[in-house]
């Protein structure tokens, strides 16, 4: 009887260890995207599921806006979830220097990435990487194609080709040529400057050597995109200064203008309220033959609470977001949200598949002022949403433009001092 007692108890012990009759662990994520709620709980998740028996998954999203406040207080107080779902740069970066991420260096499908997808979620020196890349966000310009074959216009690849575009919808008078407006700020400089400036400061080289202190906001590199921009205000029809971003998209979308300066997180909604076929241009290079640059801006990723009590169930979800069946669902899932994974990915989209396809013939870069150059006051990134609003303006030249910013990046950054 004892010697069947002990065998049965060595049997439940045996079963324990590996699992057979052990509870379930449940990981819950943090995130900001609410609108992905869906996806996460009837794709994402199951599908996650399915592949490891024994780990739940909750999606818990705050409202955008609340996130970072809520997240931190949760933080603080030691009741935030495993999973954390990370912005990219400095705000992920201070959550990690305050010990609330943890380290994913040694983590195998870190390898996934590329030093791009990952520079959005590593420590300034690039030692330590703290969240796993997913997706990123592409700029360039979307068109309505009903309107450029009624006009006759070619999709353009020179700047003078485009400009050319441009004059030719002003001239037909049926068409705005380009819908964007400056009454928000924002789209001026994210849809605008860092939409055509990596073709001329040449993507990373340029922007990692502002970094550095090896170039100047005053530099012709860095001056010349708000030349171009000052072009832009007499093909944004009448009013534009009043526009806002919405009343921009209501206007494309409506079909009332030809061009659209985007950025790839549009093609869901375009898709649902556009009755036109579209298509979509990389930002023009300055003369025919160029090596292109495009703007593929590292946008949102997924780490791990640093103090959570399931780190092999939260570290198995991660590498799973590293995958590549993780980047198919989430890609075609939100098209336009483009997977950072350096296997590829079929999208099923057409826009989408158009735009991501550019990975292929142009170089890769990201904002410019978004890592390192806007922890100071002034702000880099807010003062180039007012630069470019003046540019497009006419309220101010290029060189006096370059001048100001340089003065206000000097005045706190020290490599430029």
């Amino acid at each position: 009887m004892i010697r069947n007692t002990l065998k049965l108890a060595l049997i439940s012990t045996a079963l324990t260890a590996t699992g057979a009759i052990a509870q379930d662990v449940t990981i819950t994520i943090e995130s900001w995207r609410n609108d992905d709620l869906a996806l996460w709980q009837d794709k994402i998740i199951p599908a996650f599921e399915a592949e490891n028996p024994g780990i739940k998954v909750k999606f818990t999203p705050s409202a955008p806006t609340e996130y970072n406040a809520v997240l931190n207080s949760k933080l603080e107080a030691g009741s935030a979830g495993d999973i954390i779902t990370c912005r990219p740069f400095d705000a992920s970066l201070a959550l990690f220097e305050a010990g609330h991420l943890a380290d994913l260096d040694d983590m195998a499908a870190m390898s996934n990435f590329s030093d791009v997808a990952k520079s959005a979620w590593q420590t300034d020196d690039g030692s330590a990487s703290f969240c796993v890349p997913m997706a990123s966000v592409i700029h360039g310009f979307i068109y309505n194609k009903d309107a450029f074959a009624e006009v006759g216009v070619e999709v353009p690849n020179t700047e003078a080709e485009f400009f050319a575009a441009l004059e030719a919808f002003k001239a037909d008078g049926t068409y705005i040529p380009m819908a964007m407006g400056t009454n928000d700020q924002w789209e001026a400089a994210t849809m605008g400057y860092n939409n055509i400036g990596p073709n001329y400061w040449k993507g990373e080289e340029g922007r990692r050597a502002l970094i550095a202190g090896d170039q100047k906001l005053t530099d012709e590199a860095w001056t010349a995109p708000y030349e171009t921009l000052a072009k832009w205000g007499a093909y944004l029809g009448d009013g534009y200064e009043a526009q806002t971003y919405p009343d921009s998209q209501n206007l494309f979308t409506l079909g009332r203008a030809a061009i659209y300066p985007a950025g790839s997180w549009e093609i869901s909604g375009f898709n649902a309220q556009a009755d036109f076929e579209m298509g979509a241009f990389k930002p023009p290079v300055q003369n025919a033959g160029d090596t292109c640059y495009i703007s593929d801006h590292t946008d949102i990723g997924i780490g791990m609470n640093a103090a959570t009590a399931n780190p092999e169930a939260a570290k198995t979800f991660l590498a799973w977001v590293g995958s590549p069946e993780f980047a198919s669902i989430f890609g075609n899932a939100l098209p336009g949200f483009f997977p950072l994974s350096n296997e590829p990915v079929t999208l099923e989209d057409p826009l989408a598949k158009e735009i991501v396809g550019w990975r292929g013939e142009c170089e890769s870069t990201i904002r410019s002022t978004y890592q390192i150059l806007s922890r100071g006051t002034p702000n880099l990134e807010n003062d180039t949403w007012g630069a470019s609003v003046a540019a497009i303006k006419g309220t101010s030249t290029a060189a006096e433009l370059g001048a100001k910013l340089q003065d206000g990046l000097a005045s706190w950054y020290a490599p430029h001092q």
